[in-house]
């Protein structure tokens, strides 16, 4: 008497109707949505922070004797520094008024100390 053989196992590259494959997220599904919040927010900041850089350099290539447009390129720079921040925050909805505002003045700081160092 022969006995009842096991099914075979696919390989796993070939489609199997009895188990088909889980189907993807739904668009709008919060694990995409927080991978986009996160991807905005880093282009958006990164392009503010690089015109800040931008207004630091300018800054250091001014004349030596034109004080006062060294320092308000600066004071520039790290308003747009806030600017970044706060944008990154009001796309990860919190609150705009927080201590991470502070991270916007490193541009000035940097500025100043590369300009009168």
């Amino acid at each position: 008497m022969s006995q009842p053989q096991a099914p075979r196992r696919r390989a796993r590259h070939l489609m199997d109707p009895d188990h088909p494959r889980p189907a993807p997220p739904p668009p709008g599904s919060k694990a995409i949505e927080g991978v986009q919040k996160w991807v905005l927010s880093v282009l958006v900041a990164t392009t503010i922070f690089h015109l800040s850089a931008g207004l630091v350099i300018a800054a250091y290539f001014v004349d030596e004797a034109n004080d006062a447009a060294r320092i308000g390129l600066n004071l520039i720079a790290g308003g747009f520094g806030i600017i970044a921040v706060a944008v990154a925050l009001v796309i990860h909805r919190k609150p705009v008024a927080s201590p991470w505002l502070l991270l916007g003045l490193v541009p000035t700081v940097i500025g100043l100390a590369l300009c009168y160092a």
